[in-house]
C-alpha cells in the first residue's frame, strides 16, 4: 500500500491593489471653487517626516460642509504621530483662508487606515510604488 501524500493547497490569490481613493469634497456645487482653493492652500502642508505634501500623501480624506463651515476629515500616517496637533492647526489655518470659509473644525479619524496605497500617483512615482 503507497502512502498518500496530501494535496497541496492552492496558493491563495493575492488581492488587487486598492486604488488610491480620491479627496472625497462633500456637496461640490456651491462650494466646488472654495473646495479647490482650500485643496491648493493644503497642499502646501507637507508632512514634516516625510517630503511630501499632506494631500499627496492621502491625508486627506474628505471636505464636509455645513452652511459656510467646512470640517476636514484626516488621518496621519500612524496613530502616535508626534506632530498631529501642529498639522491639524496648520489645516484648519489653511481652510480658513480661503474666502467664503466662515471656520474649519479638523476630524482626525483613523478608519480606514491610511497607507501607500491613499498617494497620489505622483506621491508613488516619488517614492518609488510605480
Amino acid at each position: 500500500m503507497s502512502e498518500a501524500t496530501p494535496a497541496e493547497a492552492p496558493a491563495a490569490p493575492v488581492p488587487a491593489a486598492t486604488p488610491a481613493p480620491s479627496l472625497s469634497f462633500g456637496q461640490g456645487g456651491a462650494y466646488a471653487e472654495r473646495e479647490v482653493l482650500i485643496k491648493e492652500n493644503l497642499k502646501k502642508i507637507y508632512d514634516p517626516e516625510i517630503p511630501m505634501n499632506i494631500v499627496d500623501l492621502g491625508l486627506i480624506y474628505a471636505l464636509e460642509w455645513k452652511g459656510d463651515d467646512v470640517t476636514v476629515r484626516m488621518t496621519l500616517t500612524a496613530p502616535g504621530c508626534p506632530v498631529a496637533g501642529i498639522l491639524a492647526d496648520e489645516v484648519k489655518g489653511a481652510a480658513e483662508k480661503v474666502g467664503g470659509v466662515h471656520a474649519a473644525v479638523v476630524d482626525m479619524v483613523w478608519e480606514p487606515p491610511w497607507s501607500p496605497e491613499r498617494m497620489s500617483e505622483f506621491a508613488k512615482r516619488q517614492f518609488g510604488y510605480l
